[in-house]
């Protein structure tokens, strides 16, 4: 192993000499807030809209199904974007990649913010998508920006801010809708992405490229292809039908391009995605585990704002307002951002066990505690607390196992995981709360049993990540990983 390498094994896989640890300059400081910035914005994207969707139906004269693409149009772009714009950043410069999916970002939001029909906010959604990719490529940055003594904090800074801006969406679009009109949100984003768009172009230097060859353009297009055939009939599986032939016969498309795109990849010299490396125990369980929280993670969203919005007739809820529903997410999210730190002091494989096991009790205590709205905040508050240390212990299992001129396809695909996890928990969830239901004034409600059966899958998710972790290598680095010196 190399001098580099052996200096990224004891960075990463052990927590800093905190007595000799050399102190963060200005200028870290004010990199790690810019990065920071722009990995927030991008992943307010993703549930900033949900608390407002009725009213973007009214305003735009859209049924049930056109509002749902306005969701799904940034899912499936983001699925594709995601582990394309990774390789560009391996191949093309990290930094380069990331500015351009910041672009995406103002001019998708632009296009939302002066939309006044349905095709154009959908059209303005699928432009954002493209910017999902800025989390997983931030993440890989700031890897290899800071000197490695701050790296493994800066890194579990920004990776919380994944689970930091789904939760701080629901409050801050609760609040907007309440308020103002749902359009401020967008603009919002477009001043955020303005914003981070100058610090990193005068503070951030583009990292030296290891990787060589070109863009996997037949790869990209069958995993593109398998991820849109997987994803869409998971966002649509509750308006088609699980039995629909359209929905099961994309599940079937979905594992046959995903079979033909592993066979291709394996016979390339510069594949988009190196299923060798991927499949290296490393790797592989800690991508599985993402899947697990990212899962989780979701449930808590669709599990605690619709939850405390109830009718109290329903024999759980609160009949809370918009806004306050969205603020009960609000101390799980600055628990996320305080606790990821500690998943800096932690080995990864550690905190990524504690985080999950962490989710789990929150969970727990959501299915024992619902007589009061304080005890459904405190368990989501846990299961936040636990979401941010996991998440935040994912990136440094990935640098530690993954080659450094495949780092940033490496945590693109990891980022692309999660957000298969998400998926499954929006579908699965949905059909279970759809499954068991009350009727209140003639409408159809979820039971509290269902909600129930949600919390339970989770903390199993959660376990089983936990059970994931312990099985990962404790000395699994690459020759050729390194972080800065």
């Amino acid at each position: 192993m190399s001098q580099t390498a052996a200096d990224l094994a004891a960075s990463v896989q052990s927590p800093p000499a905190a007595p000799h640890a050399a102190r963060w300059t200005g200028r870290q400081l004010v990199v790690v807030l810019v990065i920071g910035t722009a990995a927030l914005m991008v992943s307010l994207t993703q549930s900033l809209l949900v608390p407002v969707l009725s009213e973007l139906a009214v305003d735009l004269h859209a049924g049930g199904d056109g509002i749902a693409w306005v969701l799904t149009s940034t899912l499936l772009v983001g699925a594709v974007a995601v582990p394309t714009f990774g390789r560009l950043g391996d191949l093309y410069g990290t930094r380069r990649m990331l500015l351009v999916t910041l672009g995406a970002l103002v001019a998708g939001s632009l296009i939302c913010a002066l939309a006044d029909n349905l095709t154009t906010m959908i059209v303005g959604r699928a432009v954002v998508g493209l910017s999902v990719a800025a989390v997983p490529l931030s993440i890989s940055l700031i890897g290899v920006t800071l000197p490695r003594e701050h790296a493994p904090a800066g890194i579990a800074l920004i990776s919380a801010m994944l689970g930091v801006g789904g939760a701080l969406g629901l409050p801050l679009a609760g609040l907007i809708a309440q308020y103002a009109d749902y359009h401020w949100l967008f603009w919002i984003c477009v001043a955020g992405g303005i914003l981070a768009v100058p610090g990193i172009v005068l503070l951030v230097r583009e990292p030296v490229r290891i990787a060589k060859g070109r863009l996997d353009l037949l790869g990209a297009a069958l995993l593109g292809g398998a991820m849109l055939a997987l994803l869409l009939p998971l966002a649509q599986g509750e308006s088609w039908g699980w039995t629909d032939p359209l929905t099961i016969g994309l599940l079937i498309a979905a594992v046959v391009l995903l079979v033909v795109f592993v066979l291709v990849e394996l016979r390339l010299a510069s594949p988009l995605v190196d299923v060798r490396t991927t499949a290296r125990p490393a790797l592989l369980l800690t991508n599985a585990a993402s899947l697990c929280v990212g899962f989780a993670l979701f449930a808590t969203l669709i599990g605690t704002a619709s939850y405390v919005q109830a009718p109290a007739a329903t024999g759980y809820g609160f009949g809370q307002s918009i806004l306050a529903g969205g603020l009960c997410m609000l101390p799980g999210g600055v628990a996320m951002l305080l606790l990821s730190p500690v998943s800096a002091r932690l080995r990864p494989r550690t905190a990524l066990m504690v985080g999950s096991l962490i989710i789990a009790g929150g969970f727990a205590v959501r299915i024992a505690l619902t007589d009061s709205l304080w005890e459904v905040v405190l368990g989501a508050t846990i299961a936040g607390a636990g979401t941010g240390i996991a998440y935040a212990a994912m990136p440094g299992l990935i640098i530690h196992a993954a080659p450094r001129g495949e780092l940033a396809a490496a945590n693109g695909l990891n980022a692309l995981f999660r957000s298969v996890g998400s998926s499954l928990a929006s579908a699965i969830g949905g059909a279970i709360l759809a499954a068991q239901t009350i009727t209140l004034a003639g409408h159809a409600l979820p039971s509290l049993a269902g909600y129930r059966t949600l919390f339970v899958i989770c903390a199993a998710a959660a376990v089983a990540a936990a059970a994931l972790a312990l099985f990962i290598p404790r000395h699994a680095a690459t020759s050729d990983a390194a972080l800065p010196e």
